[in-house]
């Protein structure tokens, strides 16, 4: 029986370098800055991002608003009906 190709059980002798050693940073961008400066760039970062948005119209508002409340207040209402049916037959079962 043989091994399937690509197995993970052993690594190859050539994809390893016996001499090749990671370097780890210590630190990093982050750790040079104060908290400060680090809060300014958060602030930034998130400027930079709401540019980015494209907000919708006026129409647009008003469409997904009303959308949104017809759903919701149709779900209120099957919500409504279902726990009403289930409260008379449990009173029903339960006397």
């Amino acid at each position: 029986m043989t091994d399937a190709v690509g197995s993970i059980d052993m690594p190859d002798a050539q994809d390893e370098a016996p001499d090749s050693k990671k370097k780890t940073r210590k630190g990093g961008k982050r750790a040079k800055k104060g908290p400060l400066k680090r809060l300014a760039l958060f602030y930034r970062q998130i400027v930079a991002e709401l540019r980015k948005v494209v907000w919708p119209t006026r129409n647009q508002l008003t469409s997904y608003t009303t959308a949104v409340i017809i759903f919701v207040v149709v779900m209120i209402g099957l919500i409504t009906l279902f726990d009403y049916g289930l409260s008379n037959a449990a009173k029903y079962v339960f006397g």
